[in-house]
């Protein structure tokens, strides 16, 4: 009888519960926070990428002035480490000549702190020329 009065005392368990679902909340929102993290990332890449193709496709710029466009953008928003390996070429394989800017850059998965090169994206932009029409 003792043993049972004891084993339906619930004094005590609210804490344990804070506890369990506390933890179980906090894990959930720096998921979620690291996926936006992720996102973010990856989208200021991309549009940095898309930045350093159109000036690279620009009619009085060089393809080595892209990468650097690219390159400052990834710089003043993430960091350098993540604008490391940034490739320029060109082709046309669309019917017209394109510039293309591919960025190899860290996935984050803990914080900024990630796996390196495990991100890629690529951007295009057609080639402009003087006097075109």
């Amino acid at each position: 009888m003792r043993v049972a009065r004891a084993l339906a005392d619930e004094r005590g368990s609210s804490p344990v519960e804070f506890l369990l679902v506390g933890t179980l909340l906090t894990a959930l929102t720096l998921g979620v926070l690291q996926l936006a993290l992720a996102v973010y990332v990856r989208n200021v890449v991309h549009d940095a990428a898309v930045e350093g193709a159109y000036h690279a496709a620009l009619a009085d710029t060089t393809q080595e002035e892209g990468i650097e466009r690219t390159q400052v953008v990834i710089t003043r928003a993430i960091g350098a480490s993540y604008a490391e390996d940034v490739r320029i070429g060109s082709s046309g394989a669309r019917g017209q000549e394109t510039v293309d800017v591919r960025v190899r850059s860290t996935f984050p998965l803990l914080g900024l702190i990630g796996v390196p090169f495990a991100m890629e994206v690529e951007a295009h932009a057609p080639v402009e020329a003087f006097g075109d029409r």
